[in-house]
């Protein structure tokens, strides 16, 4: 006899099997809808760019779950076993539908492998659900959640494997087939039965609770977490996928920016926890963590756009029910992008956070006091610290810098000092020694003097995009009135409104307003210099030094090298790495403008546990290449009492 498999035996009426089928999926279907019509309407019909290499990108992604494996291999391994166990098995159901329906295949040897595959699949899929409960709540990793909805949906999926290897070993059992011993897990268990005239009583009851089960889940899938399954693809085969921009005609008359990319990264969440582990807010005991702002953001913007919402009209700074997050906490973030560097699917937390931001902006409502008052001095003065646009050229006094818009001068760039390097004192020393390397090394280059203007950073961090506007409005019409192609800054997060907001900003601008500068930081011009040899070091430096990585400079640029290779052609000096340095590198609280707010809550700050991991590896001295993080870390080491133990420097 072939081997092969009677479908549906036993197994009266069939018919209510398929409409409780098609009622599954009829319901899974309308919950898919209602998150395609939110993405639908996120999108606001503007197209979105098609790539294969995306597309590849996505599938390489989304079937190893290669990002999941970096730093958590146990946690790699138990999805994997979830995601193919689970997958195989539904490869395997459509074989048996296709076979039944349309072309009968599935006999002789082909059936004996798929059913061994079936069988091994099945207790993939058990392992990783064990392991998976096993961590979270025996193990208690401390990013995962623990609550009783953490468990529903391993529990449900591990009740739809038992009740799939029961169904089997009664129709074993029954069946008693020379080849079932090729359904090796099934096989053993049809041992339960007495006789087949028991198993054969069961096998209708477990046919049903298997199938029942498995019908339930599928409808549940959409309205679940789980469907960060159909999400999580979508969402890394947006990651690349640029902001929509407003083009200037059309400015006056948009009321609100909508950006599909949001609504999907907040459906492909999998409240997995990596960002909060990752977050030096929550590291510093804040009352803010990156899921706990996905899930109200998500829940907000249900509440406003899901097609099924009771009430659309309902507030976004009502705390949600369940972890009480408020818009208020946005200002919390530091905008570090740590939470986007570990997340498997590539969910753009300080982006989506920033969107937030503008809203509130331009709601009026719960932007702190102190950064208020510096978003009026932008406006106002063109720079954050002072109530005067006239010392913004002071550091220089005293040195003969070549002005670019005064004089015409054959200069290889110019350098834009930034705000906080040009009024701040404490940062002034940057300024003033960058430019005298370049003297030294004989490059010619010029500043805006007095004139320079605040780049924007600031307003676009706070999300106040009005104030953006007029900034990079200023600096590119400046730019192009001094005829400056090239742009070398001190901070990286000029460097980073430079090089990558202002060209995405400019997409849609006329030719004659769009940017046609390039942008460098500071670190890479030294490190060329070191490389040509234009710049050499003769005395030795006899110091244990330890670089803390600037995340604008880092995670959001990817230069991690070029300071360092500066740091190595030193004579004398010893580089040690921090516990959290390169991608890894740990925010020291200065970003996303938490310099210019109220201290907020939190014990330790987060600038004194970096200056604290700094102390740990025995430097002498933290070594930094941004005039926020320079001045986070100074500070940190008066709080922590490091002043006659540690010194805080900029590269220059």
């Amino acid at each position: 006899m072939i081997p092969t498999r009677l479908t549906y035996w036993l197994i009266h009426p069939v018919w209510l099997f398929y409409l409780l089928a098609a009622i599954a999926v009829a319901v899974f279907l309308a919950g898919v809808y209602c998150h395609a019509a939110v993405w639908r309407k996120m999108a606001a019909g503007r197209p979105i760019r098609f790539s294969w290499l995306r597309l590849r990108e996505a599938l390489a992604d989304s079937l190893t779950g290669r990002r999941i494996f970096r730093g958590d291999v146990a946690a790699g391994l138990m999805h994997t076993f979830i995601l193919w166990g689970f997958f195989l098995l539904f490869i395997g159901t459509v074989l048996v539908a296709v076979d039944h329906w349309f072309v009968s295949f599935l006999r002789g040897d082909l059936y004996l492998g798929v059913e061994t595959a079936l069988d091994a699949a099945g207790l993939m899929l058990l392992a990783g659900l064990l392991w998976a409960l096993g961590r979270r709540y025996l193990q208690r990793v401390p990013r995962l959640e623990r609550g009783r909805s953490a468990a529903g949906i391993p529990l449900a999926l591990i009740l739809v494997a038992l009740t799939g290897y029961l169904t089997e070993g009664c129709r074993l059992a029954a069946q008693d087939p020379a080849w079932g011993g090729f359904s090796f897990a099934g096989w053993r268990l049809a041992s339960l039965w007495p006789d087949i005239q028991t198993a054969r009583a069961f096998y209708p009851f477990f046919w049903w609770l298997h199938g029942l089960i498995s019908l339930g889940f599928i409808a549940y899938l959409p309205y679940s977490r789980l469907f960060h399954i159909l999400a999580a693809p979508a969402s890394v085969y947006l990651k690349d996928e640029p902001p929509p921009v407003i083009p200037i005609e059309e400015r006056e008359t948009v009321q609100e920016v909508y950006d599909v990319r949001q609504a999907v990264f907040l459906d492909a969440c999998t409240r997995c926890g990596r960002c909060v582990a990752v977050c030096p807010a929550t590291g510093a005991g804040e009352p803010f963590s990156p899921r706990d702002y996905i899930l109200w953001a998500k829940e907000t913007l249900k509440r406003k756009y899901h097609p099924l919402s009771k009430n659309p009209a309902a507030g976004s700074n009502a705390p949600l029910p369940g972890n009480g997050f408020s818009e208020a906490r946005i200002w919390h973030c530091t905008t570090c992008r740590a939470c986007l560097e570990v997340c498997p699917v590539y969910v753009a937390t300080p982006e989506a956070l920033r969107q937030t931001r503008s809203k509130v902006v331009e709601a009026g409502s719960e932007v702190p006091d102190a950064l208020s008052q510096t978003l009026k001095k932008v406006h106002k003065y063109n720079n954050p610290w002072e109530a005067t646009k006239t010392r913004r050229a002071r550091w220089s006094e005293g040195v003969e810098i070549p002005d670019l818009t005064k004089d015409a001068v054959n200069a290889e760039f110019c350098y834009f000092v930034g705000c906080t390097t040009a009024m701040e004192t404490r940062a002034q020393s940057i300024a003033r020694s960058f430019t005298a390397v370049l003297n030294h090394a004989g490059v010619p280059f010029g500043t805006l003097g007095r004139k320079e203007p605040c780049c924007g950073d600031i307003a676009r961090r706070a999300g106040e995009d009005g104030l953006f506007e007029i900034n990079r409005e200023d600096c590119t019409a400046l730019f192009e009135d001094c005829g400056i192609s090239q742009v070398v800054t001190s901070s990286p997060h000029c460097f980073h409104t430079f090089k990558n907001t202002y060209a995405r900003y400019g997409i849609l601008e006329d030719e004659a307003s769009r940017t046609h500068f390039t942008a460098r930081h500071y670190t890479e011009v030294l490190a060329q210099l070191v490389v040509d040899g234009r710049l050499r070091f003769g005395q030795d430096l006899p110091l244990t030094v330890t670089f803390h990585d600037p995340c604008y400079l880092g995670r959001y640029n990817r230069i991690f090298d070029a300071p360092r290779k500066v740091i190595h052609a030193i004579p004398g000096i010893r580089l040690k790495e921090m516990a959290h340095h390169g991608p890894d590198s740990l925010c020291c609280g200065g970003g996303g403008d938490r310099m210019w707010q109220e201290e907020l809550d939190g014990d330790p700050k987060m600038s004194v546990i970096r200056i604290r991991e700094a102390e740990a590896v025995g430097a002498d001295m933290v070594i930094t290449a941004c005039p926020l993080c320079l001045i986070m870390l100074e500070d940190a080491r008066k709080a922590a009492d490091l002043e006659d133990k540690l010194q805080v420097m900029d590269l220059n």
